[in-house]
């Protein structure tokens, strides 16, 4: 494993020790002593694999970056690659995420069979104190969108005098709420409630 090092415009491939020395060495501006040489050496020797930044000055460092790369052309040629491939990634979550959002939003007004997990608080007979139980609610409803369909059931759902204020509400976007628009019509209204209150050994503490 090599040694990628670089200090603002000042870089190099070091090999060994002696390579980061002569490197650190012919920049002025970096004064290191033995115990700074110690603690690249343990970095080096180590397992760890994330970057390792050593203070030079108030603010500024030089950074250590372990690569497998054989020289400088192939180190600079598999960082593109990684920020290529980082900004795709970002890209696809980006547009998963817009994707999701047009779909809760897009208008289809109708019955909605629907169901939100929520985190409800509710009382431990046994210490009084009160603790987060997972809650299923189901729900046929008729809404506007998907989004609409959400917002009325967590609405709904804080209004009511028997959930405790402080439970909570995941996002539209997440797992924890599903839905489906049915195609007939004409379908009672009609909301159950799943579960009982009671606390479970994976409950958390509501402060």
């Amino acid at each position: 494993m090599n040694l990628y090092v670089r200090y603002f415009d000042h870089e190099t491939m070091a090999y060994n020790m002696d390579d980061v020395v002569a490197f650190l060495q012919s920049i002025d501006e970096i004064k290191v002593d033995d115990h700074d040489y110690e603690r690249i050496m343990n970095f080096v020797e180590s397992d760890n694999v994330y970057p390792f930044r050593l203070k030079v000055s108030y603010s500024n460092y030089v950074l250590f970056l372990k690569t497998e790369a054989k020289d400088m052309e192939e180190f600079k040629y598999l960082e593109q690659l990684r920020k290529e491939q980082r900004a795709e990634q970002h890209m696809t979550m980006a547009e998963r995420k817009r994707t999701q959002m047009e779909q809760l939003n897009e208008r289809h007004e109708g019955w909605y069979e629907a169901s939100l997990q929520f985190k409800r608080v509710v009382m431990n007979p046994e210490s009084g104190k009160c603790q987060y139980v997972d809650t299923i609610f189901r729900v046929r409803l008729k809404a506007q969108s998907a989004m609409d369909c959400y917002n009325r059931i967590v609405e709904h759902l804080q209004n009511r005098q028997d959930v405790d204020p402080r439970s909570q509400f995941p996002s539209a976007k997440s797992s924890n709420f599903e839905y489906k628009l049915l195609e007939e019509e004409g379908v009672e209204k009609k909301e159950e409630e799943e579960g009982k209150a009671e606390p479970t050994e994976s409950s958390s503490t509501a402060e």
